[in-house]
């Protein structure tokens, strides 16, 4: 690139090829921050590409907003492997990363690289994305000597919340601040190429994002991370119960419901279809 080309922004960037790991180092390394979504169908994907969202994250939250569960935690890597194909097929710009689901890849580095090989392959993931610290850098090592790149995820785990004793704020004590630092730096050790920190403390937060030479990507974790990222149907307003750290930036909830009554109201009296809307 000519030293004098400014160098495009991460989000709202009309570059002709797809967002990379890279593109998120050189953007840590220019202080750049930028924003984060999940996705699970091809439309929502395709209008966040649109918006230049740079990353889409197929979330196994889809457990919940898909498929109606109370917790991550039925989700299954076959469940993942058409929402993520559908989000791939449907973007062109954004960097498309895809959960590692509960129970596929624990039992270790070769269970992994089986199913993060399936939600690339069949999915067209460019990237995944798995919980936990220092238990799991043997398979982000696997992983990235495989040349799959990995986004780890630390503090709230929902994957864990058994574990957790519920969906509860981590690292506010000095061990357990300690604790959440020395993971994430285990996982940069790993490969891995960025973090997310879900329910951290702001100050915590944003200390692991300046010891860390990869990007962090906050949820719940404050200002300080280098990314942010959502639920696409919390940041719109379509959840019934957010958490606090959810900011709704439109309310599709009471949209959709007015459509609905709006079209059931026209049918019950006859005045849908009329004959602009019928064939001749």
């Amino acid at each position: 690139m000519n030293p004098t080309t400014p160098t495009p922004a991460l989000y709202g960037g009309t570059s002709n090829r797809r967002v990379t790991v890279h593109d998120l180092a050189a953007a840590k390394q220019r202080g750049e921050r930028w924003p984060m979504l999940t996705a699970y169908d091809a439309l929502t994907a395709r209008i966040f590409d649109e918006a230049g969202i740079p990353v889409l994250l197929v979330g196994d939250s889809a457990a919940m907003v898909v498929f109606g569960y109370d917790s991550t935690i039925p989700v299954t890597i076959d469940d993942m492997v058409p929402l993520t194909a559908a989000v791939s097929r449907a973007s062109r710009r954004a960097l498309v990363v895809a959960d590692l689901t509960f129970g596929s890849y624990q039992a270790g580095p070769e269970q992994a690289l089986a199913s993060a090989a399936r939600l690339m392959k069949e999915g067209g993931a460019q990237a995944v994305k798995l919980e936990g610290g220092h238990r799991v850098t043997p398979q982000v090592e696997a992983l990235v000597s495989a040349g799959i790149p990995v986004m780890g995820h630390i503090g709230l785990t929902p994957q864990s919340v058994n574990a957790l004793g519920g969906y509860r704020v981590q690292g506010r004590s000095h061990e357990a601040a300690e604790a959440l630092l020395s993971d994430a730096k285990e996982l940069e050790r790993a490969g891995a190429f960025s973090v997310v920190l879900e329910c951290v403390p702001a100050r915590l937060a944003a200390e692991i994002t300046q010891q860390l030479t990869i990007p962090t990507i906050g949820i719940g974790a404050g200002p300080g991370t280098d990314a942010q990222v959502l639920v696409w149907q919390d940041m719109a307003g379509l959840s019934p119960r957010v958490a606090k750290f959810v900011k709704p930036y439109a309310d599709l909830a009471a949209g959709l419901r007015d459509a609905a009554k709006g079209f059931a109201d026209e049918v019950v009296t006859g005045v849908f279809p009329d004959e602009q809307h019928s064939y001749a």
